[in-house]
């Protein structure tokens, strides 16, 4: 995904995607904390005086980052700004927006940009794209067959001490879904703890895959390989839907967390560094 670069130093990247929808229900989906929850992570907006002022998503354990919201207008658009992300990288501004279109459909699309004087960070805003382009296939599946449905989640990410391939290799394998494609059924082989579903979305380099399941629950299991600029991580994702979704994940969770950790030990230093 290409960085544009612009003559008064912002540097930002655009991702879109189609979906379902009337404007206030896509809004609803991307501009409150239950909503951008069923699909990315866990967000929560402080709201003053009937207005969202800012907001919190937590990307992992003590991994909170707050923005403070510079435009809200509802059901079209909202942005925010936040610190940059690591030591010495600028501001990050957020605009996110809602576009409808005939049939029943929206345009939802990000822009995310800094204002720099060199390319140091083109890199980062490069990867955000490429992660943001994920989430929105998630949010995609979710509109289409989950829409407004309360939500809860269940994830883990963890580095693999080998290469991207053979994380995904080993991944696809555990799961039984080595050389999946899209529409493909697929249920949980002996040792994984009972899934099924459909295969909703399927990609390597990247390396991710999307499955819309019927069990544990409704819902959508995301997974993915990736390089985060040293260590390959390894991440895996459920985000189930309906009233019974949260009783689901809590009884669910220790399940596959024992399975992950046997299957995906956090490897020794020495194996990281080889």
């Amino acid at each position: 995904m290409s960085v544009k670069k612009e003559a008064s130093g912002r540097r930002s990247i655009q991702v879109e995607v189609e979906v379902p929808g009337t404007p206030e229900e896509v809004w609803q989906a991307i501009a409150t904390g239950p909503g951008i929850s069923s699909w990315f992570v866990p967000a929560e907006f402080e709201v003053q005086d009937g207005k969202p002022v800012a907001v919190t998503v937590t990307m992992g354990p003590g991994m909170e980052s707050t923005s403070t919201l510079t435009a809200w207008e509802p059901p079209q658009k909202w942005a925010a700004q936040s610190d940059g992300w690591l030591p010495g990288m600028p501001p990050i501004a957020h605009e996110w927006s809602v576009e409808a279109r005939a049939g029943g459909i929206c345009i939802v699309r990000i822009v995310q940009s800094l204002f720099a004087s060199t390319d140091d960070w083109d890199n980062q805003l490069e990867s955000a794209g490429s992660g943001w382009a994920g989430f929105l296939r998630t949010l995609r599946i979710y509109l289409t067959h989950f829409r407004g449905q309360r939500a809860a989640a269940m994830k883990w990410m963890v580095p693999f001490a080998g290469t991207e391939a053979e994380a995904w290799e080993t991944l696809t394998a555990a799961f039984g879904l080595k050389g999946l494609s899209v529409g493909q059924r697929c249920a949980a082989p002996a040792g994984v703890p009972p899934f099924s579903g459909v295969v909703e979305y399927a990609t390597q380099h990247p390396n991710d895959a999307l499955l819309r399941l019927d069990k544990p629950g409704p819902g959508v299991a995301a997974l993915g390989t990736f390089n985060c600029g040293g260590p390959i991580m390894v991440a895996l994702g459920f985000y189930l839907y309906g009233d019974q979704a949260a009783g689901t994940v809590a009884h669910e969770t220790p399940l596959w967390e024992a399975w992950f950790q046997k299957r995906f030990p956090m490897p020794t230093e020495q194996g990281m560094s080889e």
